[in-house]
């Protein structure tokens, strides 16, 4: 696939098959999302995947932590919440690193794990694979990020959710750049 092609057509696609997606097709996703840029080479993308029963343990910890926000949360929100983790036979979850020295910045950290993920969702694309990119609350919940093996204050910035399509998107055709783009080209 042509690199402008992927830009333009990847869309976010959260209806796909349950089938397994093939270790090696996952693997080179990460070394594609390991090729973003980062300051200082710190390389601070962290890619915990997660599989199989993972995703069920996953889906119990999502439950969990409802079930401490609101104590008495019906079963079926529990159960709901619980299937967040089985949406997709495969979840990557992206954290990043915490500045690891003074000259690092956490805005720059968080900036290049974004640009791995970007990498990560057009190498899906680029495989024939569907990619959804999540987040919400669990995103921030300390117990999510300790089952992930991250520190309480450490970013957890997606759950990238990746199968085999069972329905493309339709075409969609996003705004340019020109409307946030301001050009300064001579000095006065």
């Amino acid at each position: 696939m042509e690199l402008f092609d992927a830009i333009h057509t990847r869309q976010s696609n959260g209806n796909v098959s349950p089938d397994p997606v093939p270790r090696e097709l996952i693997e080179k996703m990460l070394a594609a999302a390991a090729q973003a840029p980062n300051h200082h080479k710190v390389r601070p993308w962290r890619f915990v995947v997660i599989s199989g029963a993972g995703r069920e343990r996953l889906g119990d910890v999502f439950a969990q932590v409802l079930s401490k926000k609101k104590p008495d949360a019906p079963a079926e929100a529990l159960t709901a919440e619980r299937g967040k983790a089985l949406r997709s036979p495969v979840v990557i979850v992206v954290g990043v690193d915490k500045p690891s020295g003074p000259k690092v910045l956490e805005i720059e950290n968080v900036c290049a794990a974004a640009c791995a993920t970007q990498n990560l969702l057009l190498a899906a694309h680029a495989l024939g694979l569907a990619a959804k990119w999540r987040t919400g609350s669990v995103a921030l919940d300390p117990d999510v990020k300790a089952f992930c093996g991250f520190e309480p204050d450490q970013h957890l910035i997606g759950f990238i959710h990746v199968g085999y399509p069972l329905t493309e998107p339709a075409a969609m055709i996003r705004p340019g750049a020109e409307d946030r783009t301001v050009w300064i080209t001579h000095s006065e």
